[in-house]
């Protein structure tokens, strides 16, 4: 098979042990991004993807972000962007207010903005882990804000202690069912965007603007849940060897740990590049 096109996943796929890109990773991604496009696809936000692009020499390339609520074609045309509207915002925050005494932070997310309700420990992780920093502002001013802006969120991520995000997941399910698309990373967190929105209804966004490429001819990396769908769909779907095990069960092949530059060391050897 001639492939024409490589999606993948970062955080747990594609960085090192450091969270980083690795010089072997580096290296393949720079020697391929002349054969076809190298198109990151991850919850992250796309200013938290380009310093990544930056490092391997990609930087321009399309991107999809917050789980395909976002994609991004060459130097950053906007070809689809799907918000979650105030109200369902609005009665979020309100179910963390009532049920968990506002005990999870609710970051909010659209586009390259990242807001954060205070400084605390999960702010300072994810701040760590993306290399980007947040705006502090209580959710509902940024409610308020984005109302008058005409905008909605890309992305909700709930993070908090594991009794209250288990409280919340089911308040969720029970009462908003049907109108978000829940996903859960880690037992500390919830990221959410509006229901029907995934990675591979990013990916089909995509390439409707590309009919010269087919899902056949796709090549995608990942580890979790979120990337199980995209694995399944496209014609290679390689799962790194830390990947959940539903995720390996469905993909065409596995690779090595991501801390072991299993992504690179999968297409050097399937594109004969020497590391």
């Amino acid at each position: 098979m001639s492939y024409k096109i490589l999606f993948s996943d970062i955080d747990g796929t594609l960085l090192d042990a450091d969270r980083t890109l690795s010089q072997k990773t580096i290296k393949v991604l720079s020697e391929l991004k002349n054969r076809f496009p190298i198109v990151l696809i991850s919850s992250r936000m796309p200013v938290q993807m380009y310093y990544l692009q930056e490092k391997a020499g990609i930087l321009g390339m399309p991107l999809i972000a917050y789980n395909g609520a976002l994609v991004l074609d060459r130097e950053g045309t906007v070809l689809h962007s799907v918000e979650i509207p105030h109200s369902l915002c609005e009665q979020i925050v309100a179910l963390n207010e009532e049920h968990t005494q506002g005990k999870l932070h609710i970051s909010f997310y659209n586009y390259n903005e990242w807001y954060v309700p205070q400084t605390d420990a999960w702010a300072e992780r994810e701040e760590r882990n993306t290399c980007t920093k947040p705006v502090v502002k209580p959710n509902e001013e940024v409610i308020s804000l984005w109302k008058a802006q005409n905008k909605g969120a890309h992305k909700l991520m709930l993070m908090g202690e594991e009794h209250f995000i288990e409280k919340m997941w089911q308040l969720l399910q029970e009462k908003m069912s049907g109108q978000l698309q829940l996903y859960r990373a880690k037992n500390t967190y919830i990221e959410i965007t509006l229901q029907g929105i995934s990675k591979l209804t990013g990916i089909n966004v995509f390439l409707a603007h590309h009919p010269d490429i087919t899902l056949a001819e796709a090549i995608a990396f990942g580890d979790n849940y979120n990337d199980q769908e995209m694995l399944e769909a496209v014609g290679l779907g390689v799962a790194v060897a830390n990947a959940r095990e539903e995720v390996k069960a469905i993909a065409n092949a596995t690779t090595h740990h991501h801390k072991e530059d299993g992504v690179a060391l999968y297409l050097s050897e399937l594109f004969q590049i020497e590391l």
